[in-house]
């Protein structure tokens, strides 16, 4: 996320060119068109007991809030550099340390997730048993204590350097704000770790997946679906780390290409692997569970669908 504010920074700092409106106007309309798909999705999931029961929709719902958030400051924080709004040195400190904690979470959430398809296949008589309800909202809370914890020091950091709160005549971003060297070495450390950490996670799990779905007593369709997901996870995690390599492209551009043709790269860039990545990962998980599918088909057409065909798909997701 923090790679969100220096992209958005490159397109906005400098007066925009006029080719750009409809570029930044179909950009924010497709934030916004996603911001109301999510929207259905997260009342879908608190209509139906066995949506906010069973720990897979649990940490798919999460997965919801996380990506709404940070398309909603994804969206503020564009618009503001469009509209060159000055922002005091305390806001905009707790719009990045929220964006760095909004990120880092929805990373670590790739690797809950995997695990609890881990465990569903490989232990499907101990799921229940493991996957609580409390169990998995403890493991969400421990995922934000976590990802809060570079976003604390951050600001622990700040006030032992600087505790002035005046306007800002540049755009929020950590680019602009964190201009100290300790800022990057602390950003290089947890952004390593987390992703070593969950890249870990998830390539244990499709391996773990792929060696039991090979065994007779398996159930060789959960076990095929359960590694198609646990692998669009490793997909996902691998845009989040082409994200963060767009920093050292807006650098790369700057130094040996013009205006025109870096404003267009970073678009690219911007759109490619900051923004669709976090509208389209909620609509495909969604729409690969029946049960849920068919139910936000009812809600986001405004009941045209018959709900009575859910009934059959939402019953089988009760049973785990």
């Amino acid at each position: 996320m923090s790679n969100f504010n220096n992209s958005t920074s490159s397109l906005t700092q400098t007066v925009l060119p006029e080719h750009l409106d409809l570029k930044t106007f179909l950009c924010v309309s497709s934030c916004v068109i996603f911001l109301y798909v999510n929207g259905v999705m997260i009342f879908t999931l608190r209509k139906k007991t066995v949506f906010q029961e069973a720990s897979r929709y649990i940490l798919f719902g999460h997965m919801l809030w996380v990506d709404t958030l940070n398309l909603v400051m994804s969206v503020v924080m564009f618009v503001c550099a469009l509209c060159r709004i000055f922002i005091m040195k305390i806001v905009c400190l707790v719009l990045l340390v929220a964006a760095t904690a909004l990120y880092q979470a929805s990373t670590l959430n790739l690797a809950l997730m995997s695990l609890e398809r881990y465990v569903a296949i490989c232990f499907p008589l101990r799921h229940a048993q493991i996957t609580t309800y409390g169990r998995t909202n403890m493991a969400i809370g421990v995922v934000w204590m976590i990802s809060w914890i570079q976003s604390l020091s951050e600001i622990i950091i700040f006030y032992s350097i600087d505790t002035t709160n005046i306007a800002m005549n540049l755009f929020c971003s950590r680019t602009t704000f964190f201009r100290l060297q300790v800022y990057r070495t602390l950003d290089r450390a947890f952004t390593t770790i987390f992703f070593v950490s969950v890249c870990f996670v998830v390539i244990f799990t499709y391996a773990s997946i792929a060696s039991v779905a090979k065994s007779a007593s398996c159930d060789k369709t959960s076990a095929k679906k359960a590694n198609s997901t646990v692998l669009l996870h490793l997909i996902q995690l691998g845009l989040c780390a082409v994200s963060i390599l767009v920093g050292v492209i807006q650098e790369v551009i700057y130094a040996y290409a013009d205006y025109v043709t870096s404003m267009n790269v970073m678009y690219f860039c911007f759109v490619v692997f900051l923004i669709f990545p976090k509208c389209l990962s909620p609509l495909i998980y969604g729409l690969r569970d029946q049960a849920f599918s068919c139910l936000f088909e009812y809600y986001f057409t405004f009941g045209f669908k018959k709900k009575n065909s859910c009934n059959t798909e939402i019953h089988l997701a009760s049973g785990g």
